[in-house]
């Protein structure tokens, strides 16, 4: 594994030792997808992944244009809207793209003082810092663009007590399926087209801070038929990851390209979502229906105990049952992870979800590529995109 990676024999803190950093991030605030029908999608999300209703606006709140149900599990806030007529410029981005991720929320002590930071650096603006009120306090945001038509939101919410954000209302609903145990965003991953990764690399460099901590090419993330080249980058306190993936010449389409031709330009192409008990959280997932991407053949699974070498010492989980759920294992210098990987969400192949267990690890299952990816091309080659 340390052949593999070429930047990962140090840890952020070293990275950033002695730097100065200029955008402070919190944590991730919410994700917003725009979607065609927000109410069935809300009730897919709940039914299928374990999340509660949390917020809502829409013609009862006073919002005359777009609806918005915000659901949360843990702390993982996602926000579907969609909108209430054919005018809007929502309406513009679901014909597009179809269902998919435009707003990336970062939660910020000063909004601010991001958006000024960031546009003085480069970034083009989204929206200048507004202010939004109700009795329960005020927020404050602000955003940017990124790659594709994808939005980063500064949220600044100290001086708000209130259940979202001013303007929604508390979500009550009789029917809250229980949570499946997920926690958190562990990292979220963008796709950009043939060329770019490098251009948003010192986006992320110069505009907002963050550092390449990991990069794979083209040598180390390959199949038969295709390949693809990403670089990790991650704000100051790493507690934000956002991976770039771009895709590299191959004897067929990668699964980037497919994304691309799809989602017609770059955005979002997964998030991965944390859990203290992948065993559990991907049995209950696929109790609901969830499917996930089919499993590799025996041999990856005799291989694990040579691959993880001395973690296998500390190892919790039964092999068989990973099997049988056909999870996959990976380790590094620091530990292991658990990781397996929904089919998209959606009918265009574009956003799908990562399921991940660190158990110590920092790395991104690099020694998983070969296998994830050849188990997306299978679908590939039935979709008849490879």
């Amino acid at each position: 594994m340390a052949d593999e990676l070429k930047s990962v024999d140090y840890g952020l803190e070293k990275i950033f030792e002695g730097a100065q950093d200029f955008l402070p991030l919190l944590g991730t605030d919410y994700v917003e997808l725009y979607v065609g029908n927000a109410k069935q999608a809300a009730h897919f999300y709940k039914t299928a992944f374990g999340f509660q209703s949390y917020a809502y606006r829409g013609l009862e709140t006073g919002s005359k244009n777009e609806v918005s149900y915000v659901l949360k599990q843990d702390k993982i806030r996602l926000v579907l809207t969609s909108p209430l007529g054919s005018q809007s410029k929502i309406n513009e981005h679901i014909v597009k793209h179809g269902d998919g991720v435009k707003i990336v929320a970062l939660w910020v002590d000063d909004a601010r003082d991001a958006y000024a930071q960031t546009t003085k650096r480069g970034a083009k603006s989204y929206c200048e810092p507004f202010v939004e009120k109700d009795e329960d306090g005020e927020t404050v945001r602000a955003g940017i663009y990124t790659y594709g038509e994808t939005v980063h939101m500064f949220v600044e919410r100290k001086n708000y007590n209130g259940v979202f954000l001013p303007g929604y209302r508390a979500w009550e609903s009789d029917y809250n399926p229980e949570p499946t145990g997920l926690k958190y965003i562990d990292h979220m991953v963008g796709n950009v087209g043939w060329n770019q990764m490098n251009t948003w690399v010192k986006f992320y460099e110069d505009v907002m801070g963050f550092v390449n901590f990991l990069s794979f090419d083209d040598k180390q993330i390959h199949t038969e038929y295709s390949a693809l080249m990403s670089k990790v980058m991650s704000n100051g306190n790493g507690r934000i990851k956002f991976p770039i993936n771009e895709p590299a010449e191959a004897a067929k389409k990668s699964q980037i390209e497919e994304y691309l031709d799809f989602y017609e330009g770059a955005g979002v192409q997964h998030l991965a979502l944390a859990t203290d008990d992948i065993i559990r959280t991907v049995a209950q997932l696929k109790a609901r229906g969830i499917e996930f991407l089919p499993p590799p053949p025996q041999t990856y699974y005799d291989d694990i105990p040579q691959r993880l070498g001395e973690h296998m010492k500390v190892m919790k989980e039964d092999i068989e049952k990973l099997q049988e759920l056909s999870i996959l294992v990976d380790a590094d210098e620091d530990g292991y992870l658990l990781q397996i990987f929904t089919k998209p969400l959606q009918d265009r192949p574009t956003l799908f979800f990562e399921i991940i267990q660190r158990m110590g690890a920092k790395g991104f299952g690099a020694g998983n590529f070969k296998a994830l990816f050849e188990s997306i091309e299978r679908e590939q080659a039935q979709r008849g995109t490879l």
